[in-house]
């Protein structure tokens, strides 16, 4: 989460560049987002991210990209501590554990992502 934090700042940083409009006019964040009409970078990620774990599961041409969502390791021995979120972990979370199935129908799809986003 710390890479989409500082994505927010950046951009946040940049609007207000864009505007001229510096931290001491204490203007919220809010107020320049809708000066500026720029969409949210995290929404704007996490809506790509969604469209492309679809894209990639109603391939059915068996090139690597279905392969390696559907990779699952096993190397024996775990690590200490809280296992790494993985990149589908996070699908799951909204779609449930078959996901890939969810993502051939493309309305449930949609509704999904929605939440998502």
């Amino acid at each position: 989460m710390g890479l989409i934090r500082r994505l927010k700042v950046t951009q946040r940083d940049l609007e207000r560049a864009m505007l001229g409009v510096s931290l001491r006019h204490h203007i919220r964040n809010e107020d320049i987002r809708k000066r500026t009409k720029v969409t949210d970078i995290a929404r704007r990620i996490a809506k790509l991210k969604w469209q492309w774990a679809g894209h990639i599961a109603c391939r059915t041409d068996g090139r690597r990209g279905r392969k390696v969502l559907e990779w699952w390791p096993c190397t024996g021995r775990r690590s200490v501590g809280r296992p790494p979120t993985r990149w589908t972990d996070v699908l799951a979370r909204v779609a449930g554990i078959r996901w890939m199935r969810d993502a051939q129908d493309r309305s449930l799809w949609r509704r999904l992502g929605e939440a998502y986003v």
